[in-house]
């Protein structure tokens, strides 16, 4: 039988943006899938999402972007400080010269906002079920078909396994039992400001970046630039799995204690702070079996610091939902092998430059001075030219 037949869709453990767009990708060719969802409702942990002009080209083409067209920021440029002094170093054009360049803005949005447009898109999709609080714990590969089973042991029957359960993966952990999560010693610590309460500088319609010694800030709009979302990263050895730890902000501060002024009023604008551990997963070499496959953080987490790990996830999706269409869903071996050979130079590329630039971010001493004056000594055109491997990028 056929992923085609709603008697045998095609199953997706995870409800969040990489198992939403998994779906809807499928829809679009005709194939039916059940989401499995351990939620009983949908909620995206996180805050800010960054959604480059690649991923903004498969929101398009999957049909989302009338839901959430409304909810996006559309910065006018990436602009870099130095955490100490408060000099700004550099800037990268965004607005108008990148939609220019690339075809599809550079926009911003709330995780939530985004996820909710993918639940509204999914839902006009009659190819689509959506099952939610399906904890899943185990699958069992039988011949033709998969069956996913919750703790409860409440079952779920389909012709294939789409793993989008995130970086914490049980499916991935039953395919792969040596897959090992290495902590990166850095935190990341997020809060949600609304714009009308947030300092001059955070008004301001960009993408605000701030380097420092074993330290950096993010900031930029979100809620169609209602809210601001602001997130610091520190190096730090908390290492507690998880996305939406409460924490306290006296604990964050020492860590800037010796950054500008601006910075400090920055910090002190956030109402409430939540904090995770960052993770990376190396050498996974498996990211399918018989009737099962990764797509996303299950198979390749990316560490934050090019804000592209949702849109990674995106990207996997129309990429694996058109390999399945073209080579069926009854025997899935060839369309995940292609799907793997396509897509993973890309997340390795990926994970590589984001590790990268995390490391050229905290920079201290002589090596944090020598990337500011080559900062300053660049010039914005030529900024966003070095990016055009990661935004030109089709599926």
């Amino acid at each position: 039988m056929s992923g085609r037949d709603k008697d045998t869709p095609v199953l997706i453990a995870g409800g969040g943006i990489g198992g939403l767009a998994a779906s809807i990708a499928l829809a679009r060719q005709g194939i039916a899938s059940r989401i499995l969802e351990r939620g009983s409702t949908f909620t995206e942990a996180g805050a800010g999402i960054q959604i480059g002009p690649n991923v903004m080209r498969v929101l398009s083409a999957l049909g989302a972007s009338e839901h959430l067209a409304p909810h996006l920021a559309f910065p006018d440029a990436i602009r870099i400080f130095d955490g100490r002094s408060g000099r700004p170093l550099t800037e990268m054009p965004l607005g108008p010269v990148a939609e220019t360049r690339y075809g599809a803005p550079y926009a911003t949005a709330h995780r939530a906002d985004l996820q909710a447009a993918l639940v509204e898109t999914a839902r006009e999709c009659p190819e689509i079920d959506i099952n939610m609080d399906f904890e899943l714990s185990r699958f069992v590969e039988e011949n033709d078909r998969i069956t996913a089973h919750t703790v409860s042991d409440e079952r779920a029957e389909g012709s294939l396994l789409i793993a989008a359960d995130g970086i914490s993966s049980r499916v991935r952990a039953q395919l792969d039992t040596n897959a090992k999560l290495q902590f990166c010693e850095r935190t990341a610590w997020r809060t949600l400001i609304d714009r009308d309460e947030a300092p001059a500088l955070l008004r301001e319609n960009q993408v605000g970046l701030w380097l420092g010694p074993e330290a950096h800030l993010v900031h930029y709009p979100v809620r169609g630039g209602k809210a601001i979302n602001l997130v610091a990263v520190i190096e730090d050895g908390w290492d507690k799995e998880g996305w939406n730890t409460q924490a306290d902000p006296t604990d964050l501060i020492p860590h800037f204690s010796r950054w500008c002024g601006e910075a400090q009023t920055l910090l002190n604008a956030g109402p409430a702070w939540r904090k995770w551990a960052l993770f990376a997963l190396p050498n996974l070499e498996r990211w399918h079996g018989n009737r099962t496959v990764l797509l996303g953080d299950a198979a390749h987490p990316v560490l934050p610091f090019l804000a592209q790990g949702a849109g990674l996830a995106i990207e996997d999706a129309l990429s694996l939902a058109r390999e399945l269409a073209a080579n069926g869903t009854d025997n899935p071996s060839r369309a995940f092998e292609n799907y793997v050979k396509a897509r993973r130079p890309r997340a390795t590329r990926l994970q590589t430059e984001s590790r990268r630039m995390g490391a050229i971010y905290h920079y201290g001493g002589a090596m944090g001075q020598a990337r500011n004056v080559a900062l300053r000594l660049s010039r914005p055109e030529q900024n966003l030219a070095r990016f055009d491997w990661l935004y030109q990028f089709e599926v």
